[in-house]
């Protein structure tokens, strides 16, 4: 049995979505979107039209924001003076194309501008005070505007008011309980604003600006409106939606040099770029930018009208990008070997010397998809002794009160439910995981249940089309409230299961179902550590998003694979793989062993380890515990004592090596003959050295040496022989014994029997053995 790592929510046939199925058929649009679109809060006319056919004229009054006509009259004020105004941005894709923006609309009005974006190691985010200072006497700043910053920026902007020079706040993040105090704040929520969409982006609030400037819509900014409103991960509904689709339109047919030249390093097609291609190839080359260092060249490559500056720069960027993703990838495999060396934690606080702090929360974000639990991933500064980093939560931890409850331990921190920044004393770090574990014990947060994963509907394999895959991209751009439709598929098996990928990382497989002919090609990113999960298993429930593959002009349905379960009972046939007990916890893993040199062999400990030791083994207090699975090392020596076990613990996973070195079955039991050499051979010599001598002996007799060591155990059992510092003497006038009277001898029969089912059965023989016994 695997449990899912999402908790899976179904969506209840709504009758009400009927309503729609009429206006659906009278576009040509599928009728089966009518559900999809109803349990997404689309159930208007109006609502269907401006989700399905965006247009200039559906967007909102800029007007409508606070401040924004005080905002504009201020501007064009500096405008017509000829003062120095300053763009105070932010070093992330958003704060780079909300700079670009707001800096083309005041040149396009003739205005002096220019711009700066806050480096994230010296100058930090947002507003700050001796940023502000220098920047006022280096540029002879007259008027400051910030976009997608400054909402929570006090005591910069006290110090910019008492020194004369008026800031205009423009931006989206959550708005504080005081507001700083600023010659205008741009915000769509603002509290005293009448603003109909309050999601935009920092670059959806600086190009409010730029429209109420121009008293037209820039539709030529709408490409970098895009591709900013992607990037910060914003909600892609009601007016971000029609921004995002107008701008995929601009951008298939931009002159930016610099996108061209960027997309060309990426290796993208302008032409048929999506809300996918910009979340996975545009913006993380403009963000790495900012991680690693100056993101200022994201604006002068957006901007760019020289076609050299614009190669130079893209490359740049792009190199950039590459160098993040080399450090990123080397922290993480860091910080999973951190996980595994540690006890499960309920919220991971894993910090090192020489992790990158622009890249820790990428980090944090991998470890929080692997484990299902919060991470805080720090950067270690020896020469400060301080500890700086990022973290990421889940949806049942609300991250800000976790930091909250440990506050004290802190030099500071900030964030929100599900992202935050924190610094700290190195000597606080064991202090902040225990408190944090305590933390979630306190609140009784259940981590065996993984965030909500919201499925459309559960399809047969014979459902899936290209012509129903192509329908349901009309939904599209996907993003955060609007994503891409789950679907469920049930009772199904993993065929032909490949690890693909450079480093294995990804598995390859095909969806069968039983009783049809139906199969459906699947890619499960990240999942290759999972292959034995699905190589196995005939129960399959799997959920994923439907796409189509091409290739070679063949055009297929494909699953991406997002979560699956397995309902039965697994059997994990590792026979003749080498056993690396590091893979398993021994807390929840019970070793069952016939041999006790295996308990060297593998460093096994009691409380986790039986002996296959007859009827006495079912007295033992580790058959009353309850193991989330159990591995058999070793192959034992009498197949109904591994039963008995078995039928006790009823474990769900069992992971089969049945390792066994005298390969009994193999080799089979020594005939009488050979005995009868054997016997002879000692007592014409009486005394023999089978310590150094053995091989000899055996090459002499021209019996294997594995076989003469147990003919050899079984005289000495039966008292032909007795053996002393490696010496074996012969016995005079032994008692006459029959040679299956031995006890070695009868237990290598019983082994050869247990050998031949366990070792050489199929699988699938194994496993319905092993379901007998657990109904039994």
């Amino acid at each position: 049995m695997k449990k899912s790592i999402y908790t899976w929510k179904i969506s209840d046939l709504q009758p009400g979505s009927e309503q729609l199925v009429p206006w659906l058929e009278s576009q040509d649009l599928p009728s089966f979107l009518a559900p999809i679109l109803w349990n997404r809060q689309l159930q208007t006319e109006e609502e269907l039209v401006t989700f399905f056919e965006p247009t200039i004229e559906a967007l909102h009054d800029p007007f409508l924001i606070h401040d924004m006509e005080k905002a504009v009259k201020r501007i064009h004020e500096a405008v017509a003076e000829g003062q120095k105004i300053l763009i105070y941005g932010d070093y992330d894709a958003d704060g780079i194309t909300s700079t670009t923006v707001l800096k083309e609309a005041i040149e396009l009005l003739g205005g002096e501008v220019s711009f700066y974006l806050p480096d994230r190691f010296t100058d930090g985010y947002g507003p700050n005070k001796a940023t502000y200072e220098r920047l006022f006497q280096e540029e002879g700043v007259e008027l400051l505007i910030t976009v997608d910053n400054g909402v929570a920026g006090h005591e910069a902007l006290t110090f910019a008011k008492e020194v004369g020079i008026d800031v205009i706040v423009t931006d989206h993040h959550e708005i504080p309980e005081e507001l700083p105090s600023a010659y205008a704040i741009v915000h769509p929520r603002h509290p005293e604003g009448n603003y109909p969409f309050g999601d935009l982006a920092g670059v959806g609030v600086a190009f409010k600006v730029a429209t109420a400037l121009l008293e037209t819509v820039p539709d030529d900014m709408l490409d970098l409106v895009a591709i900013g409103t992607i990037a910060d991960l914003v909600s892609l509904t009601g007016e971000n939606r029609t921004l995002v689709q107008l701008g995929l339109k601009i951008l298939k047919q931009t002159e930016r040099i610099g996108l061209h030249a960027l997309c060309e390093q990426a290796d993208l097609d302008l032409e048929t770029l999506t809300e996918e291609t910009i979340g996975f190839g545009i913006g993380p080359r403009l963000n790495a930018i900012g991680r690693l260092g100056d993101a200022s060249p994201g604006v002068d490559l957006l901007s760019t009208f020289d076609e050299e500056d614009a190669l130079v720069l893209a490359t740049k960027i792009n190199n950039v990008n590459n160098e993040r993703q080399g450090i990123v990838k080397k922290i993480i495999k860091e910080a999973q070997e951190m996980i595994q060396s540690l006890p499960q934690q309920e919220i991971y606080v894993l910090a090192k010397e020489g992790w990158h702090e622009g890249v820790l929360g990428i980090v944090a974000s991998k470890i929080v998809q692997e484990t299902g639990r919060p991470a805080l991933v720090l950067g270690i500064d020896r020469t400060k002794q301080v500890a700086k980093g990022s973290a990421r939560s889940v949806d049942q931890v609300n991250l800000y009160e976790a930091l909250s409850s440990v506050g004290e331990l802190f030099i500071n921190y900030g964030g929100h439910q599900m992202a935050a920044g924190m610094s700290l004393p190195t000597d606080h770090l064991m202090e902040l995981q225990e408190g944090l574990n305590q933390y979630i014990s306190e609140q009784g947060i259940d981590f065996s249940s993984g965030p909500d994963l919201m499925i459309e509907a559960s399809l047969t394999l014979s459902e899936v089309t290209l012509d129903q895959i192509k329908g349901m991209k009309l939904l599209a751009p996907f993003g955060t409230d609007n994503p891409a439709p789950y679907f469920l598929f049930d009772k199904v098996s993993a065929k032909e299961v490949k690890q693909i990928g450079a480093d294995q990382n990804h598995l390859k497989f095909q969806l069968k179902e039983s009783a049809t002919e139906d199969s459906l090609d699947c890619i499960a990113f990240g999942m290759g550590a999972d292959y034995q999960e699905l190589a196995t298993s005939d129960d399959l429930k799997v959920v994923g998003q439907l796409a189509i593959n091409e290739w070679n002009g063949r055009r297929k349905p494909q699953l991406l694979v997002k979560d699956y379960q397995i309902a039965g009972f697994q059997l994990f046939d590792l026979r003749g793989k080498k056993l690396e007990i590091q893979n398993y916890q021994a807390d929840k893993t019970l070793f069952i062993i016939s041999d006790k040199k295996y308990v060297k062999r593998y460093q096994l400990v009691p409380s986790s380890t039986i002996v296959l030791t007859g009827n006495s083994v079912t007295e033992s207090e580790l058959l009353t515990k309850n193991w989330e699975q159990a591995v058999i090392v070793d192959c034992p020596i009498i197949v109904s004592d591994l039963k008995t076990v078995l039928d006790k613990i009823k474990v769900p996973r069992l992971y089969l090596y049945a390792e066994s070195n005298e390969q009994c079955y193999l080799n089979g039991m020594p005939s009488r003959e050979q005995f009868g050499k054997l016997f002879k051979f000692i007592a014409e010599f009486e005394q023999v050295d089978v310590r150094y001598k053995l091989k000899d002996v055996a090459k002499f007799l021209k019996i294997d040496e594995t076989l003469l060591i147990f003919m050899i155990q079984v005289f000495f059992d039966l008292g032909f022989v007795t053996i002393d510092s490696g010496i074996m003497t012969k016995v005079e006038e032994p008692e006459k014994k029959q040679l299956n009277s031995s006890l070695v001898y009868q237990q290598r029969e019983q082994k050869i029997i247990a050998e031949k089912f366990l070792l050489y059965s199929s699988a699938n023989e194994l496993k319905n053995w092993l379901l007998l016994q657990e109904e039994k």
